[in-house]
């Protein structure tokens, strides 16, 4: 098994594509699966799904993500990437290369599974949420899935261990745009004019505070504040600030009441010096919420699932699965500290042997 992950592993290393557009990809996952007894296709036009029916009535799925990122890859590997600029810097290589290993497993023990199995090979995790359309195409009530994993290397995990928890364990992220639109006049004579820098520097400080309560009261919801653009000279009052951010939330309740909450401030502070406000929000993708009825049954399955206390603060498209059947969604531990999108990112492919075992005992779950 290991030697045929690290051939897949690295074979799709050296051919990273971007978003939707992965037409090599593709191609060699449909070589690698076109002679187990499965059906490929494609629910939406973008993805691929092989389906092995073992005459069951119910099925359970597992996804692996297809697409890379825009980064020039510096590993210096043997398997380095072809494709300049373009790089599988996030382990969705890996996450490929554990799905063909547990296709062959499936293939193997398919008449003695309790269930029909759906390998789903998603593209646009990184950009659009590729998740949805498949979602939407209703392939997952076609096929009758009743369930649905997802993995993903995970570099602060020790290698080859497993951490989940039930419940929230990734955040909904929403991109947030803030404008104050005042009126300009020189400082000599500022109580012409309408200070746009005033009121976007005072949202930005009551903003974090507004956000910090929800935290204490209703769960995780942070909002920071990356850039900040205003004004055009030193002696003038500004007449435009924009402030960009990002929202992280637990749930889509607390996504609902931050949102009411900084509308309400944004009001306020363009009430009190006297500007237009306008504040949008991403919808960006739902909370990764693990299924706690799957998640317990999943666990007594794996005993060395390893417990996190907190939620994480990044985004995942796998909560769409979410949203249709029962999921739980797993990180893979690769032992190295590499950040996830680092242009040196790389692993030792034995964790993905210890991945496919796991996987192999889930297909097992009554």
């Amino acid at each position: 098994m290991l030697q045929l992950l690290q051939t897949v592993r690295r074979d799709l290393h050296r051919i990273p594509e971007l978003d939707d557009q992965l037409p090599q990809t593709t191609a060699y996952l449909r070589r690698a699966l076109e002679d187990l007894p499965c059906t490929l296709f494609s629910p939406d036009g973008r993805a691929l799904c092989a389906w092995f029916d073992g005459g069951k009535e119910r099925a359970v799925a597992f996804r692996a993500d297809m697409d890379a990122l825009p980064i020039l890859e510096k590993t210096g590997a043997p398997y380095v990437s072809c494709h300049p600029g373009q790089m599988h810097a996030c382990g969705h290589d890996g996450h490929m290369a554990m799905l063909i290993g547990l296709a062959h497993t499936v293939a193997e023990r398919l008449s003695t599974l309790p269930r029909n199995v759906l390998l789903i090979f998603q593209p646009a995790e990184e950009t659009t949420g590729g998740a949805r359309s498949i979602c939407e195409s209703g392939v997952l009530e076609r096929y009758g899935v009743e369930r649905i994993y997802g993995f993903h290397l995970w570099p602060n995990l020790p290698a080859g261990t497993l951490g989940s928890r039930p419940g929230p364990l990734m955040a909904r992220a929403s991109e947030v745009t803030v404008r104050m639109t005042g009126r300009s006049a020189h400082i000599a004579r500022w109580q012409e004019g309408a200070d746009a820098l005033m009121a976007g520097a005072r949202f930005l400080c009551e903003a974090e505070a507004c956000t910090g309560k929800l935290n204490r009261e209703q769960g995780v919801c942070l909002l920071k504040f990356g850039r900040m653009e205003s004004g055009s000279v030193r002696n003038a009052i500004s007449a435009e600030s924009t402030l960009l951010g990002s929202l992280r939330v637990d749930s889509d309740e607390v996504f609902q009441s931050a949102k009411e909450e900084l509308r309400a401030l944004a009001r306020t502070v363009g009430e009190q010096y006297g500007v237009e406000a306008e504040i949008r929000f991403s919808e960006g993708y739902p909370p990764v919420c693990n299924d706690p009825e799957l998640y317990a049954a999943s666990a007594a399955t794996l005993p060395e699932l390893r417990l996190l206390e907190e939620p994480l603060l990044i985004a995942e498209d796998f909560s769409f699965y979410q949203r249709c059947v029962p999921g739980v969604f797993f990180l893979l531990g690769t032992g190295t500290g590499i950040p996830l999108h680092a242009d040196t990112f790389d692993f030792d492919e034995q964790v993905l042997e210890a991945g496919v075992r796991f996987q192999q005992r889930l297909l097992e779950l009554a």
